[in-house]
Order: structure tokens, then C-alpha cells, then sequence
């Protein structure tokens, strides 16, 4: 069974290609970071350095894409514990950090903390859907200038599964590096099994971010792999048509890839196709409009015309509570960028658009990515599973309940789910509390964190993470 969707015809792929291509060569891109305007004018751009802007010819994007890696594996600190890119397997990572945070108690909207953190890495740690474990809060107590080398450690310690925050600029990448070193074994080891990867956004339309070409370069230079990702914005910072949108972000990723692989030649990259819309009425972005499923879709089919592993925004929603809403823009935008073909689906636990993140939010992305699994996997058609001998010993009227063919097939062809979701009788739910879907991802969220248990870190090496903790607090708290 193929279960396969396109938008995009060949030629249209091949139009937005030519349009991006247009873009970069006549309009280029801003690069306010002087040492990579160089190295785009040694390698043929036209730079203009009074204005900080690149034009691209086509021959060194082609190049560069050509020279890209094209696979990788991210590791976690337990063997076996892995999300690998360009085997076309479905991963979801969980939020690295939203500033907002729903209260599981009052259900009321507050700034995140530290423990709000430490919650979400334990539960992100046991949930079976979720590959790469994000930090989902930016703790108000811990001062920006070092937030994320103390969520580095945190995730270190509190998950077996490859991780990932926000990294802002070149300083902290630095110390977050050295955690990941420090775990790897050393340099030369996360270098061999890659652990961290840098996320570049470009800022549309088309301007790179000085602090984040810092971080690349700091990533790169240790061998970790890059994912790029620009959210342009249908009719704000990109134009008011989807071709128009898909066409730029294709524009500003490809800019990624060449500075990448300018800084670090083979470096594997994601090709994250993440575009929105401007909402008209509200002028805030939407995560979970029609358009958002078909830009995404069409993302999938360009990062794939040049052999990437596709990285989207799918599985959100506008919605700020687990209504129908956020079912119907969570459960087909996820469905559709799963058939489509990408590899990285997230960021899971967001509640509304960046509004905040929710344990049981992330519960529900997890449960929804086991769905749409099932929904991926097909079901096979060959004598065996056509059973025409089994209809005819069962014969008209009978059951095949006890069948020695239903038992040796039934659990791997349904998708039994667990207590999240509701099969009972009318009776049964009414005498169970009448719950809602969301009142039971809650309490799956309680349950799990009573009884999971992380493997712990090695004392030893969890209190040289603490110790290059505190030296990059003393560090970073100094001016430049």
C-alpha cells in the first residue's frame, strides 16, 4: 500500500526552483556577519558591503546543495536512543522553549519555570512518539544570558533521547557545546555521533541573523548538523500568494544551505519548509490555517527535490484548548505532512500560537503521532491477509473471534489506543466522570510522571555538567 500525497506538480516544483534562484541573483540576500559576506565573494556572489547584501549565482547554490550531506543521525546519551534524518523515519520533537506556560492546576496562562522544565523533559523522556526532547519552557528566574546552557544541562540530565533548545548566539554556543562534548566523551566523539544541531532562521524576507550564523559556525565547526527553517509569513514577510511565500522560503533556506556548507563543506543539513500565514483579521501568525497544510505539503516535495530531509510545522494549532479546533487543524496538517514524506514534525506542546506550552498538550501530540503512525503503515493485501479460506471455514452467520487467524493477526493490524481515548459504551464514559479528551491527557500526563523513572546520568558526570554550568553563568554575565 502507497499512501502518498503531492501538491506540487514537476513543473511547478521546477518554477518555484527558478524563482528562488531569480530572487537570489537579482534581489540576494542580507548578511550583516562580515567574515561570511567573504566567503560568499570569494566563492562568486556579488557582495555589496556598504548595504551587507549577497546575489547568489545559480551555479554556487548548486554547488553547495550538491555538496551538502544529505543524512544524519542525532544521538541521545543512551545507545540506541537516536532520530535519524534521510531514512525516512517520522520524528517529533517537543517545543525547545515557549516563554508562556499553561498552569496544569488552574489551567491559567503564567511565565514558564525551572520546574515547569524539569516536568516536561521527565514526561517528554517516557512518552513512545517523542524523539527529540525539548526544554518546552524558558524559565523567567534564570537570566537569558545563560538560559540555555542551563537548559542544555537540564536535558542532559533529565532525558535519554537526543534534546534540543533554542541556542541565541555564538558565546553560548560555546558552553552548550562543551555539555554536549562532556557527555559525547570529547571532541573528536561528538564529532563521530552527533548529539546537538544548530537551527538557523532566517528572517524574511530574505536577511540572515548575525547571532544566528555565530551559531552555525560554532556548530559547524564541531560537526553537528544544521537545520534551517525561516517562518515567512503569507502577506506580512513574504507575498500575499502561497507560491509567492514558498518561493521566498525556498529562497532563504537555499541561502542557509550555502553559507553552511560555505563555513563547512559536507555539513548535513534539514531543509525546515516552516512558512504560515498572516491571519487578516488579527494580523498574528496562524499555525493552524488550511494553508498551513498545503505550504507544508509543498515544503516537503521542494526539500525533496534536492534530496533533503524535510523538517515542518505541523500537529499546531490556533486553538487554545483541546477543543475540535485544534483537533481538526492538529490532526490534518499532521496527516498530511506525515503522507507527504517528511522526517521532523513539531514543535510538540505548544498551545496556541506560541502562546504557551502544556504537559497535556504534549501528551496529545504524542497520541496524535501514534494515530496518524497507524494511518501511515497502510495495511498489506495478499492471501493471507484476504483470508478467503478463513470466511469459508467461519461460513454465513458465524464470528471470527476465536479464529486462530484473527488471533495471530489482530494486534498488529488495529491500533489498540490507550486510556487517552474513549471506546466505551454511553453507560460506561457517564459513570466514569463524562471526561474529556483533554481531561484524560491530563491525567495520562499525572500518571506518567508519578511512575517514570530517567536513567540517571553518572554522579560524576552530572556534577562536571553543574561545574561547566556555573563557569559559563561567570562568563556570560560578563560583557563582551
Amino acid at each position: 500500500m502507497d499512501l502518498q500525497v503531492r501538491i506540487l506538480s514537476g513543473p511547478e516544483i521546477e518554477a518555484i526552483h527558478g524563482a528562488s534562484l531569480t530572487m537570489l541573483r537579482d534581489t540576494g540576500i542580507r548578511v550583516p556577519h562580515e567574515e561570511v559576506l567573504r566567503l560568499l565573494g570569494e566563492s562568486g556572489a556579488t557582495v555589496d558591503r556598504d548595504r551587507q547584501i549577497a546575489r547568489l549565482p545559480e551555479s554556487l547554490i548548486t554547488d553547495c546543495v550538491t555538496r551538502a550531506g544529505k543524512r544524519y543521525i542525532l544521538h541521545g546519551r543512551q545507545a540506541g536512543r537516536s532520530a535519524r534524518f534521510g531514512y525516512g523515519d517520522l520524528n517529533l520533537v517537543s517545543s525547545p522553549g515557549q516563554y508562556g506556560w499553561i498552569d496544569e492546576e488552574t489551567r491559567r496562562h503564567r511565565p514558564a519555570n525551572l520546574a515547569d522544565v524539569r516536568q516536561a523533559i521527565k514526561l517528554g523522556d517516557a512518552l513512545s512518539h517523542l524523539t527529540i526532547v525539548g526544554s518546552m519552557g524558558q524559565p523567567s528566574e534564570i537570566s537569558e544570558k545563560y538560559r540555555e546552557v542551563v537548559l542544555t544541562a537540564e536535558l542532559l540530565k533529565g532525558s535519554v533521547k537526543p534534546t534540543r533548545t533554542w541556542v541565541y548566539n555564538g558565546r553560548t554556543a560555546r558552553w552548550v557545546l562543551e555539555l554536549y562534548r562532556t557527555v559525547a566523551g570529547g571532541e573528536a566523539a561528538l564529532r563521530q555521533r552527533p548529539m546537538a544541531e544548530a537551527f538557523l532562521e532566517p528572517i524574511s524576507p530574505l536577511q540572515m541573523p548575525r547571532d544566528g550564523l555565530e551559531v552555525v559556525k560554532e556548530f559547524v565547526r564541531a560537526g553537528q548538523p544544521v537545520s534551517i527553517g525561516p517562518m515567512a509569513m503569507t502577506s506580512g514577510t513574504a507575498p500575499g500568494t502561497l507560491a509567492g511565500t514558498l518561493a521566498q522560503e525556498n529562497a532563504e533556506i537555499l541561502a542557509g544551505v550555502v553559507i553552511t556548507q560555505l563555513l563547512g563543506p559536507g555539513t548535513p543539513i534539514l531543509y525546515g519548509g516552516i512558512p504560515h500565514i498572516l491571519d487578516p483579521r488579527t494580523s498574528i501568525c496562524s499555525f493552524g490555517s488550511p494553508e498551513q497544510a498545503l505550504m507544508a505539503v509543498a515544503m516537503v516535495q521542494m526539500g525533496r527535490f534536492y534530496g533533503f530531509p524535510v523538517y515542518i510545522n505541523v500537529g499546531l494549532t490556533d486553538a487554545k484548548t483541546l477543543d475540535a479546533q485544534a483537533g481538526i487543524e492538529k490532526g490534518n496538517t499532521l496527516l498530511l505532512g506525515v503522507l507527504a514524506g517528511a522526517e521532523l514534525f513539531g514543535h510538540a506542546g505548544i498551545c496556541g500560537t506560541d502562546h504557551g506550552a502544556s504537559l497535556e498538550w504534549l501528551v496529545a501530540d504524542d497520541e496524535a503521532m501514534a494515530y496518524v503512525k497507524r494511518i501511515a503503515r497502510g495495511f498489506e493485501v495478499t492471501p493471507q491477509t484476504l483470508a478467503a479460506d478463513v470466511v469459508k471455514a467461519v461460513g454465513p452467520g458465524g464470528n471470527f473471534l476465536a479464529e486462530a487467524h484473527t488471533v495471530a493477526n489482530y494486534r498488529r493490524e488495529l491500533w489498540t489506543p490507550n486510556a487517552v481515548w474513549t471506546r466505551q459504551t454511553w453507560p460506561a464514559w457517564e459513570a466514569g466522570g463524562c471526561h474529556t479528551w483533554g481531561d484524560r491527557a491530563r491525567q495520562r500526563a499525572r500518571e506518567i510522571l508519578a511512575k517514570h523513572q530517567v536513567e540517571p546520568l553518572e554522579a560524576a558526570l552530572a556534577g562536571e555538567l553543574d561545574r561547566i554550568v556555573a563557569c559559563a553563568q561567570r562568563d556570560l554575565s560578563e560583557p563582551e
